[in-house]
């Protein structure tokens, strides 16, 4: 850390010392000195060239006094909840860790960002220093200026993404090994919503906040209908209704008005498959779900006013019981069963199998353990993530949502196989992808087709890591590519599709398959596959292939929120995309040609000067 070379502040300091020089500065009392000192002028270099001045100054900024407990709590004010209201540390310490830590993390993140601009992030385990402080500067990187440093920040984001995972991992491990009846159904719901969006503000107080609200709202509507309710007086956890159906009726009846009537909550039948209706922060908020999110928190709010609901894994449709006896039965015919996602509606054992269409057996009404629900829950965002269009999002859901179901069921062998292959796929990971086959094989040999197949490919992967291709370098001069009209860095709008995009990557000719062309109607292009065409990230998150022909500079360009943007470009400049160096050494002519077309296009689009109407 800088000892020398004053600041503005310390000149400040200086003028007002000067002022009271008569007076003997260094006699003023502690108390003083130390007001003076936290003039938030003042930086931190200003205050270890003070306290090197004399021996008094010296005692007066010690470690674990004010002035540097002020310039610590000053410069990074996100790291105070991490300390206790008037905790005594010591804080120049504190601050040199911080700094330190910090200058370590930007060394680390541009170094990532040229050893891994072809592949994922994927293999950071640890950065040696503690996370809250790493975790403070990568979004002191993130929450700098929007259109600048696109790069640094994009694996900036990529880094605390995988820290943030490795802690909620970390965390539901300790979940799962909780006595199975101290699980809360909710806090598991969430720490799978917490993995899957590790970068949101997601906290079990937060959410547990939210559902308190809708509590209250429950007990007034049921103080107007029973004043005497028992459940007005009962904290989280009650279960004094146990015995009494009549008053338990009057909860569900008024949970179902609350939840249903006044809130608007409903099942989302329009976007069933979409994500967001799994995670619990995104059900409260858009206040739609499907059945096991909605069951989630239906059988939460019930229990916090003395319902006792369980969850049932029936097939295709996640549904609660509501046991109608006063001791525990194992007769189907004795629950109520409950239909979160249909509004609460309550229905017999015969009429749950309408809702799905066909008979199952007695096994499918019985409650499942919260370890079941999670599997479920994680089950469901498994299969968005196969059915998903195979671009970055679907992969990462697919990746997420595995790491969870194995972290909960690590000896399924089937997802261990399908998370072997993604991660071959993907190029990431290759020792990893043998950690996993040797597992997969040691628990079932008769996979030692595929595994074996896994493993020499996956060992030829990690030869090829040891030696790296060079990327090719495409130069826009060569005799090859003189039909190019457009460069990297510009902002198109397509033709047809009228969607808006980046250009990042081009080839003279179509590179893609025979199948692919044929799909894609290339043929019905006038120049067909016989010009060029450039890769583009689109304004909707997908990547996609144009052809020139289908492309034109965008009138009016824009930024373009691709989560990739920052693997290519740097910044944004008002026009176009800057590329950053590695993109600029592939396509070391590109830039040039990019400010040229802005350029004439700017100046053939700037209206022309008004003429004047004095004579």
């Amino acid at each position: 850390m800088a000892t020398s070379g004053a600041g503005d502040g310390c000149s400040s300091l200086n003028g007002f010392v000067s002022e009271i020089e008569q007076k003997q500065f260094t006699d003023l009392p502690a108390e003083l000195l130390e007001y003076i000192l936290c003039f938030p002028v003042l930086k931190h270099v200003d205050i270890c060239n003070v306290s090197c001045s004399c021996k008094r100054l010296h005692d007066v900024c010690h470690g674990r006094g004010k002035v540097w407990g002020h310039q610590y709590k000053l410069r990074w004010p996100r790291l105070q909840k991490h300390y206790r209201q008037n905790e005594c540390c010591d804080w120049l310490k504190e601050y040199r860790t911080r700094h330190t830590v910090g200058l370590q993390i930007r060394r680390t993140v541009v170094s990532i960002s040229q050893r891994f601009f072809t592949e994922v992030v994927s293999d950071i385990e640890s950065l040696g220093a503690p996370e809250h402080f790493c975790e403070d500067e990568l979004l002191s990187i993130l929450n700098s200026d929007r259109r600048k440093s696109l790069t640094l920040k994009y694996y900036a984001k990529k880094i605390l993404y995988f820290l943030r995972q490795k802690n909620i991992l970390r965390s539901l491990k300790m979940f799962l090994e909780q006595p199975a009846e101290q699980q809360s159904a909710l806090e598991g719901a969430l720490l799978v919503d917490q993995y899957c969006n590790p970068l949101a503000d997601v906290s079990l107080d937060g959410i547990s906040s939210q559902l308190e609200e809708i509590t209250d709202k429950v007990k007034k509507m049921l103080r107007i209908k029973n004043p005497s309710h028992p459940s007005l007086r009962v904290t989280q956890g009650w279960s004094g209704l146990r015995n009494d159906f009549d008053l338990q009726r009057q909860v569900v009846v008024t949970l179902n008005a609350v939840l249903y009537e006044q809130l608007q909550y409903k099942g989302n039948e329009c976007d069933y498959y979409n994500p967001l209706n799994s995670y619990i922060h995104q059900v409260l908020l858009r206040r739609t779900g499907i059945p096991i999110s909605l069951s989630v928190i239906y059988m939460t709010l019930a229990r916090k006013l003395g319902v006792q609901l369980e969850p049932v894994n029936f097939p295709n449709h996640f549904l609660l019981r509501w046991c109608q006896q006063q001791r525990g039965s194992g007769d189907i015919y004795d629950f109520v069963y409950i239909d979160a996602f249909g509004k609460g509606k309550q229905l017999t054992a015969k009429e749950c199998e309408y809702l799905i269409g066909h008979q199952v057996t007695a096994d499918y009404y019985n409650a499942i353990s919260t370890t079941e629900v999670l599997l479920r829950m994680v089950g469901n965002l498994l299969n968005i993530g196969k059915r998903g269009e195979g671009n970055e999002k679907s992969y990462q859901l697919l990746r997420d949502s595995l790491d969870l179901y194995l972290t909960i069921n690590p000896d399924n062998v089937q997802y261990l196989l399908l998370q072997a292959r993604l991660y071959f796929h993907l190029g990431i990971w290759p020792e990893k992808v043998l950690d996993i086959l040797q597992h997969i094989q040691a628990l079932d040999p008769s996979q030692h087709g595929a595994v074996g197949y896994l493993v020499q490919h996956t060992l030829e992967h990690i030869q090829h890591k040891k030696h790296p291709v060079e990327p090719e370098v495409k130069r826009r001069s060569a005799p090859e590519h003189l039909e190019l009209q457009y460069s990297v860095g510009l902002i198109m709008k397509h033709k047809r599709s009228g969607y808006n995009c980046a250009i990042y990557g081009w080839d003279p000719k179509c590179t893609m398959s025979q199948e692919w062309i044929t799909t894609m109607r290339v043929h019905q292009l006038s120049s067909g596959a016989n010009q060029p065409f450039y890769n583009v990230l689109v304004q909707d998150g997908t990547c996609r292939y144009a052809a020139q022909e289908n492309l034109e500079p965008h009138s009016a360009p824009l930024e373009i929120a691709h989560p990739e943007v920052g693997r290519y470009f740097s910044e944004f400049h008002d026009s176009h995309y800057v590329a950053n160096e590695e993109l600029q050494t592939r396509y070391p002519e590109d830039m040039a040609e990019t400010l040229g077309t802005v350029r004439d296009l700017y100046h053939r689009l700037m209206p022309s000067p008004k003429r004047s109407s004095q004579t």
